[in-house]
């Protein structure tokens, strides 16, 4: 039974409880002086009151952020609209998977802010989307268009970030007649990348200003192996 140990056992089985049935037999407020209240609970429920109450849905988030370090400074627009890009994916991604749409993004890019000999500079573009959507081809469009707006060539760059603003739930507001509107081919192109992605891992499938492995990523040469969740990463033993 959750909760109860080999110790504690003991100690029941001292005092003549020795199945679920006698715990919920036996008296709580013992139990809560001599073990505790956790203990006490775990007896009332298995008598039939309820004691812990069940968790609700997680509400859907308000905002989606997806920001990170680059792997080393960015001079030249080209690999900060690639970072934009993938980081939009994810935020999409995010954004996908609470079935929610966005109508609002903002797109920053900063400098490393704590090098005296380096100049600073941080800049954000707030981007208003046509629709309510959740299609990162539109979005990532946009806001890589965004990037080149705020970016300024005679600074090192160091972090970039998107924020997915103004979520709803696809319906939620009533447009007028004329108004714009993801089309039904969006959802279904969304679907089968999410999919896809999901069977053969993020990445599989993605825009084409998405790179595979960006020589701006994220230093990786310190992260942890993952010896419980990839077989090529397993230990090795040589007798």
């Amino acid at each position: 039974m959750w909760g109860v140990g080999r110790r504690m056992t003991a100690h029941l089985e001292a005092m003549g409880i020795h199945t679920a049935m006698d715990l919920a037999k036996a008296d709580a407020w013992t139990l809560r002086q001599k073990f505790s209240v956790v203990v006490e609970k775990t007896a009332r429920e298995l008598a039939g009151t309820p004691c812990l109450g069940l968790d609700e849905a997680e509400p859907p988030k308000q905002e989606i952020c997806c920001s990170r370090m680059f792997g080393k400074r960015l001079t030249e627009l080209a690999p900060i609209k690639q970072a934009v890009a993938t980081y939009v994916g994810r935020a999409a991604e995010k954004l996908r998977a609470q079935r929610s749409v966005c109508k609002r993004m903002r797109v920053s890019i900063r400098t490393g802010m704590f090098n005296p000999d380096e100049a600073h500079h941080a800049q954000g573009g707030l981007v208003e989307l046509p629709y309510p959507t959740c299609d990162t081809l539109l979005m990532t469009r946009l806001a890589t268009d965004a990037v080149g707006q705020i970016f300024r060539p005679q600074f090192r760059y160091s972090k970039a970030e998107v924020l997915l603003m103004d979520l709803r739930q696809p319906g939620e507001s009533s447009e007028d007649l004329f108004a714009l509107k993801q089309s039904v081919e969006c959802d279904r192109l969304m679907r089968v990348m999410d999919d896809i992605n999901e069977r053969w891992g993020r990445g599989t499938m993605r825009a084409a200003s998405v790179p595979a492995t960006p020589d701006w990523g994220m230093r990786r040469e310190m992260m942890s192996q993952s010896y419980t969740t990839r077989i090529d990463q397993l230990w090795t033993v040589k007798c």
